[in-house]
């Protein structure tokens, strides 16, 4: 279909469906954070990680079997597969170690930093993304509003764990590691399916035994524990990573990470809206300096059109 292969059509820019879909994409991955501290209070961070890889590996592998997809492994992908997938188990495993320690509102802050170092690394490994002057400015400002955020263990016992905010600064960084393996490798060529099945498949063989490092599998199960990882299979994973990675190979690396600025927004949002968590001021300001940084690292003029 011609809308189809619109769609699939390699951008140099930001469309207005583009925009939509990713800021659907950081709703809803605001609101992960949420489901994944409440899912922590019934299961084993590492395990529910490695549970949630195992069971969502099986529903993409069948929608992509029923989509007619080309799952393969001798393709040329397949280092560069095993690579992204360690990377997305380690990202994982700070996650949901971090959720365990920092606040929400905190782990938004410092978990979707990834812009800044997919900006960076861009600069390095991709051309026509290089940092310039304001990009730089961006990357100054953006720091050091992570800095002031870090360094505030403020006196009320609600400012989370430093280990906790440092390791959601190391999964952003193994994040944006993915992101800009995907662009450089030959992943760049296969399937979005085949790109997210090899995360799947290699953080869950990671995860599941790793996991028996860190306690007991099963804390204070209920019922909502399971409806809310069964949300993080089914919609998270299998519908809002593969609209990730189709993003990821349609549009600019840094042009899409420009709409990061808004997931750590509706992090701390839900994080109020559904924990009750207090925001303080250090919070509200260190996302306002982040977010002008963002922006400027990734705002790009138009060129004036000839006359």
């Amino acid at each position: 279909m011609q809308f189809e292969r619109n769609l699939m059509e390699r951008k140099d820019h930001i469309d207005l469906f583009g925009g939509s879909v990713l800021l659907i994409f950081a709703m809803l991955m605001g609101l992960n954070q949420v489901v994944i501290k409440i899912v922590n209070d019934g299961i084993q961070p590492v395990f529910q990680a490695g549970l949630r890889s195992l069971f969502a590996f099986f529903v993409v592998w069948g929608w992509a079997l029923w989509r007619g997809k080309k799952i393969s492994v001798t393709d040329g992908t397949f280092r560069a597969g095993i690579l992204t997938g360690c990377l997305f188990s380690i990202e994982f495993i700070f996650l949901y170690l971090a959720l365990d320690m920092t606040t929400v509102a905190r782990n938004s802050i410092f978990w979707y930093s990834m812009p800044l170092w997919m900006a960076i690394g861009a600069h390095f490994l991709i051309a026509g993304e290089r940092l310039n002057g304001q990009r730089i400015l961006g990357l100054i400002i953006s720091i050091a509003g992570l800095v002031w955020a870090f360094s505030d263990r403020g006196l009320d016992g609600e400012s989370g764990n430093w280990v906790g905010d440092l390791m959601s600064i190391l999964g952003s960084i193994c994040w944006a590691g993915i992101g800009l393996s995907v662009r450089v490798s030959k992943l760049r060529e296969t399937s979005i399916e085949m790109q997210l099945l090899y995360n799947l498949a290699v953080s869950a063989i990671i995860l599941l035994p790793f996991s028996l490092l860190f306690g007991d599998w099963i804390r204070d199960l209920q019922t909502v524990h399971i409806y809310m990882l069964t949300f993080q299979i089914l919609v998270v994973v299998a519908g809002g990573f593969l609209v990730w990675f189709w993003v990821l190979t349609i549009y600019p690396a840094s042009d899409m990470a420009s709409f990061g600025f808004l997931t750590p927004a509706f992090g701390v949002i839900f994080s109020w809206l559904f924990l009750d968590e207090a925001i303080s001021l250090t919070i509200i300001g260190a996302l306002v300096l982040i977010s002008i940084g963002i922006v400027l690292i990734n705002y790009k003029p138009k060129n004036p059109k000839p006359v």
